[in-house]
């Protein structure tokens, strides 16, 4: 029967270097004495109801290892348990760092997840406050993007609008359209008029100070 450690692994290791384990588990229990012949691979294709090219390279990968020998015509030689030993620990080393690495790699996308449903939550906030602006509610803070302004035909992250002004740019009132929660490559045209929003109180005279910069003045 083919070892519970190896079973939980499922489909981390390959088939023949599961085999590769219970034999060499086998060994370690000396269910299998050493100097002991196993007389063909046939008897372990039938014991793991495998082919018999699968125990042919679980035993090139024991036999790399010196935990066994293949004798040619007569059968496969026991020859190391503590070779066995060290193989299974490898073997269990290199599937603790597999398994980190699927542990991340799971982290990272549920981050990702988590940053996808924060950006959704900020955009439905944006909408939502935009519309309560347009009936009373909420103000969010604007400004008019004249025809001398820098800002004509450049993008919003050209302009590096937040690093300058702290204040995050959620909508363009264009022609009557409104664009909501616009990304960085919007360019600026005459007459939008751009809603932004800012915590800190000096959010508004910074902007300010900055969208009123003519063209060629920085």
């Amino acid at each position: 029967m083919v070892n519970q450690d190896i079973n939980d692994m499922g489909n981390k290791t390959a088939r023949y270097e599961r085999i590769a384990l219970d034999i060499a588990y086998s060994i370690l229990n000396e269910e299998w004495k050493i100097g002991e012949m196993i007389k063909g691979r046939s008897t372990l294709s039938g014991k793991y109801s495998v082919s018999p090219e699968t125990i042919r390279r679980a035993l090139k990968l024991l036999e790399e290892l010196s935990v066994v020998e293949v004798v040619e015509k007569k059968g496969i030689l026991i020859k190391s348990r503590t070779a066995a030993d060290a193989f299974i620990k490898e073997h269990h080393s290199k599937d603790r760092v597999l398994s980190m690495r699927e542990d991340i790699a799971k982290m990272i996308q549920e981050k990702r997840a988590i940053e996808d449903t924060m950006i959704e939550t900020l955009d439905t906030l944006i909408e939502q406050a935009l519309i309560m602006k347009h009936v009373g509610i909420i103000h969010p803070l604007e400004f008019k993007v004249n025809e001398s302004s820098f800002l004509l035909g450049k993008s919003i992250g050209e302009v590096k609008f937040w690093e300058h002004t702290g204040a995050t740019i959620i909508g363009i009132n264009r022609n009557g359209q409104l664009l909501l929660s616009p990304g960085p490559k919007l360019v600026f045209f005459a007459g939008d008029i751009v809603f932004y929003v800012g915590n800190a109180t000096e959010n508004s005279e910074r902007v300010e100070k900055y969208v009123s910069k003519r063209s060629g003045e920085l």
